[in-house]
């Protein structure tokens, strides 16, 4: 089944193929200037760190419904092992396997293709079983700091969380935009809060996953017209799930990440935060959220921190 009319209207409306060149592998990170991180720096008032990242263990938030997407199997592969004979000092090392999007991670660009083709009009078979993706690998995107911002789509209205039939449209992100009493500027990193991730906290993975909020197919453009460098949530699927459009599976992920060329991230845990920036009322933070460089990969766990 071909994509609908609609999404390619919507496609060509946010499309920054060739923006940055022909070469280019990182999309809206270019946004991230050193003026922009300057200004980052100077959100930073008392110091408070917030960690957003989940734990990463065996049970964590993954069920089984994307194939190879595992939880983190930890094992421990030498124990007080005195490597160097009797008496030495001894060592203890561990070893881990998982889906690198199992956790709190970042999507990279290669993590979704559509008509046969990546971000900046690249093929799609230039991901491979053993090359893995030739271009726009998350290695790719190096250092990801910047001024963060948090829209709390969840607060602004008045909940705890958003119902899991909720699509977040522009209009809801311009009204917690309002209620922070902060304006998304370009290079800006948007974390949209909807509560869902309450519902993992709380026990219940399945109903964490589904029904959930998420963003809609209208927001790409948003992001687009402000210059947004990256976008992370509190969800287990970014976009509402199921879709909001009949038989239209995962289209904010194509607009965002092949046409936009913008990263974005999964179950970032953003109580703490919403609490913090209502204590202290202010809705922009220096984020540091690194990826790890793993070569060619469309993915990668992350820990970011929100310095206010």
């Amino acid at each position: 089944m071909s994509l609908p009319a609609e999404f390619h209207a919507i496609a060509a409306r946010v499309n920054n193929w060739g923006r940055w060149g022909a070469a280019d592998e990182i999309g809206t990170l270019n946004l991230i200037t050193d003026e922009v991180v300057r200004g980052a720096a100077a959100q930073i008032r008392t110091g408070r760190r917030i960690p957003l990242a989940l734990p990463l263990k065996e049970d964590g938030v993954q069920v089984g419904m994307i194939p190879g997407r595992i939880n983190p199997l930890h094992t421990m592969v030498q124990i007080n092992q005195e490597l160097f004979g009797p008496g030495t000092v001894a060592c203890s090392d561990d070893a881990v396997s998982m889906g690198l999007q199992a956790g709190t991670h970042w999507d990279a660009l290669t993590h979704v293709s559509h008509s046969g083709r990546i971000y900046n009009g690249r093929p799609a078979a230039t991901i491979t079983a053993h090359g893995h993706a030739e271009f726009s690998g998350i290695d790719k995107a190096g250092h990801i700091v910047s001024r963060g911002v948090l829209l709390d789509v969840a607060r602004a209205k008045g909940l705890d969380r958003l119902p899991g039939g909720h699509a977040v449209t522009p209009e809801d992100l311009a009204e917690a935009e309002e209620f922070g009493g902060v304006t998304v500027r370009a290079g800006d990193i948007v974390l949209v809060r909807t509560g869902q991730i309450q519902v993992y906290l709380a026990g219940d993975k399945h109903a964490y996953g589904y029904p959930s909020p998420g963003l809609s197919v209208r927001t790409p453009q948003w992001f687009h017209a402000r210059d947004v460098a990256a976008v992370a949530n509190d969800t287990l699927t970014f976009e509402i799930f199921p879709p909001e459009i009949d038989d239209l599976w995962l289209p904010v992920h194509a607009l965002d990440l092949v046409e936009m060329g913008m990263h974005q991230g999964q179950n970032w845990n953003l109580e703490k935060l919403s609490t913090a920036c209502a204590e202290e009322r202010r809705y922009a933070f220096l984020l540091s959220a690194m990826p790890e460089p793993f070569v060619g990969a469309v993915g990668t766990p992350v820990a970011p921190v929100a310095v206010l």
